[in-house]
């Protein structure tokens, strides 16, 4: 896929809008949007690398170039991230609003301080046997021969290593209250076909999705409640992020309202386990269509290797990070990210306006071939030093980028880390599935059918 240059708009005027495909009454580009979502932005990257688009209440700009990715994502003052404050006044529903996801301004800043040192590297490291011990517990309830569906396995795994580590609470009963609710938020964010037409109706008709989501997010609601609940009953027990949420006042007297805790575990519950799961998910569909990829992986996991990874082998499996790299890029777990233009300002030569939502599509830019040689093909070679210092900063952006990045950016690498070299050394996976599955872009990036593999074992 290939846009225009980025250079081409740089002599426009700044009054003028930036070009786009012209769309419905009210409708604007809707109808092309829930026709294929992922292939929409192909469409649009036919017009340049700054696109206007439209949907209803909604003006859009989706933007393709790195330099202007990088405009937006470091442009803090100018854009914020988008809360979909429209959608809610429209569709009558939010989800974890005070969490650190929609939060905006001095609100964000004073909640990610609090947060950074939960996430910091030395802390992280702490978290090394969770997350072996999740992982080798799952390898070793595998039999051989027998079929899994990998995208429900990694998600179990992925969840239960994150409130092991993070939130060090047994999963227990807790498993499908969590899980249904991940579903359920994935099933309404589908914009596809029918999906779109179930979304765009306010959260108080009875349409049978409305009624799965209300009762799975009150199951939620409630589990997180008591989750605080006990915790508060014996704080002396824990040294966690929940603790620490409830307890700590930071150096500027901030500590955080009950409300916040309470959306901060939804966030990280749902968001913190099904990015990764899907990274593992696509990662394996990967190697399971390159055998000589898989193979360079497993050499690596039984020669740098004696046994499972420890925090301190990670610097030493270039391999694995550059697999995992290459996965995220033709399958991005968040797939797109949000903005909004909270002033007027100039992006590529064209005037934006304030209140603009602005679309990074991160699997249109990550199959570029300005940037990637052969960008539908796996090849992690290209994630070697000297070649990714080749490449503009934001044509690669899996955990986005500037102020707002991913939290979770180095957790959810070490989790990529530890769990990629385990299942190399023990098991070896044969996909029965599509080699090349479609795609839903829901709340993360999901293969529209389960992922089935035959496990052998070493």
């Amino acid at each position: 896929m290939t846009n225009g240059d980025a250079g081409s708009d740089s002599d426009s005027d700044a009054d003028e809008l930036p070009p786009g495909p012209d769309g419905l009454p009210v409708l604007g580009n809707t109808h092309q949007y829930i026709k294929q979502p992922m292939g929409f932005f192909d469409e649009l990257a036919a017009y340049g690398d700054v696109v206007h688009c439209e949907f209803p209440r909604i003006d859009a700009v989706a933007v393709f170039h790195p330099d202007y990715i990088g405009d937006v994502l470091l442009g803090q003052g100018t854009y914020e991230r988008w809360n979909f404050d429209e959608l809610k006044e429209l569709l009558d529903y939010e989800i974890a609003p005070r969490g650190l996801t929609f939060t905006r301004g001095e609100e964000w800043k004073r909640q990610r301080h609090f947060l950074q040192p939960m996430f910091g590297l030395d802390r992280l490291k702490g978290f090394s046997s969770a997350m072996v011990a999740a992982t080798e517990e799952m390898v070793a309830e595998w039999d051989d021969g027998e079929e899994i569906v990998i995208n429900e396995e990694f998600s179990r795994l992925t969840l239960s290593i994150l409130t092991n580590s993070l939130f060090d609470f047994d999963l227990g009963k807790h498993q499908q209250v969590i899980t249904e609710a991940a579903d359920e938020l994935q099933a309404m964010a589908d914009m596809s076909g029918l999906g779109a037409v179930e979304m765009l109706l306010p959260s108080w008709v009875p349409t049978h999705r409305n009624r799965r989501y209300t009762q799975a997010m009150d199951a939620f609601d409630a589990t997180v409640d008591t989750l605080i609940q006990e915790r508060r009953a014996h704080p002396d027990q824990y040294d966690d992020l929940l603790t620490m949420m409830l307890e700590k006042e930071d150096d500027h007297d901030y500590t955080m309202t009950d409300e916040e805790i309470h959306d901060h575990l939804i966030t990280f519950l749902i968001a913190g386990h099904e990015t990764t799961a899907m990274a593992l998910t696509f990662t394996w569909l990967l190697l399971a269509t390159n055998p000589d990829e898989r193979s360079r992986l497993e050499t690596e996991a039984t020669t740098v290797l004696d046994g499972p990874p420890t925090a301190e082998d990670l610097p030493d499996l270039t391999v694995t990070e550059r697999v995992a790299k290459e996965a995220m890029r033709l399958y991005p777990p968040a797939g797109l990210l949000f903005r909004e233009a909270v002033e007027e300002t100039e992006l590529g030569g064209y005037r934006i306006q304030e209140g603009t939502k602005i679309l990074l599509p991160q699997f249109t830019v990550h199959t570029d071939d300005r940037w990637f040689d052969d960008p539908e093909q796996f090849r992690p070679e290209r994630f070697r030093a000297d070649r990714s210092d080749q490449r503009p900063d934001f044509a690669y952006f899996p955990f986005g980028g500037g102020p707002h990045q991913c939290i979770g950016m180095h957790f959810a690498m070490m989790e990529l880390k530890h769990i990629l070299p385990i299942i190399a050394r023990r098991v070896e996976l044969d996909l029965l599935s599509s080699p090349q599955p479609d795609v839903n872009m829901e709340l993360t990036l999901q293969p529209s059918d389960d992922v089935r593999m035959r496990v052998h074992k070493r």
